[in-house]
């Protein structure tokens, strides 16, 4: 089972890209418009939900596993980034409750899914560590809502760069185990003792 999760660790890696580099953007133009901010955030969501999507679609295992939770994530990605690039008139207010509901459900479904994940491999601390940072994340957001759009921009930028690294983190480990997994399947097949 743990070779058939392993093998999507490209899932982890394209959601870590995805988030530093729209953490990247937030943080090199922090005073963007509002439509600005909803298109990148809304290009996000969508990149992440239908990546989730695609893992449970293709039979990733802890995908498979987690199906409920997996699916869940990705609608409320997919939906998450059709309120934002259908209407990006929306106030900054609606957008960073938006996005806070947005990060705090992914992020405890995300360490929902790590509790289930510790049983299969070590390292799925990186998953809780994403998952806390978008629970703390959208929490900040409800709790300080007036602090304003620039600021809203910069913890958001703040935040994808995180959980990006975290989730890479998490795609490094599966990406090496999957490597001596096929190193050993390898060795096991020329008659070999691995």
């Amino acid at each position: 089972m743990l070779s058939l999760v392993s093998r999507d660790w490209w899932v982890y890696a394209i959601r870590g890209i995805a988030a530093i580099l729209f953490g990247i953007l937030a943080l090199v133009w922090p005073g963007p418009t509002l439509a600005v901010l909803v298109l990148l955030f809304g290009a996000y969501a969508f990149v992440d939900g239908v990546t989730l999507l695609v893992a449970l679609a293709r039979g990733d295992v802890l995908a498979r596993r987690h199906k409920w939770a997996t699916a869940l994530m990705g609608a409320l990605g997919i939906i998450a980034s059709i309120v934002a690039l259908v209407w990006p008139g929306m106030t900054a207010l609606t957008l960073l409750y938006l996005v806070a509901i947005w990060a705090i459900s992914t992020g405890f479904l995300q360490i929902v899914a790590a509790i289930e994940f510790r049983r299969e491999i070590d390292g799925e601390g990186w998953m809780v560590l994403g998952g806390i940072l978008s629970i703390v994340f959208g929490g900040l957001l409800v709790a300080f809502p007036s602090s304003g759009l620039v600021t809203l921009v910069w913890m958001v930028g703040f935040w994808a760069e995180l959980f990006g690294f975290s989730s890479l983190g998490v795609a490094h480990r599966l990406r090496g185990i999957d490597r001596d997994l096929n190193k050993k399947a390898r060795v096991q097949s020329a008659g070999g003792v691995a």
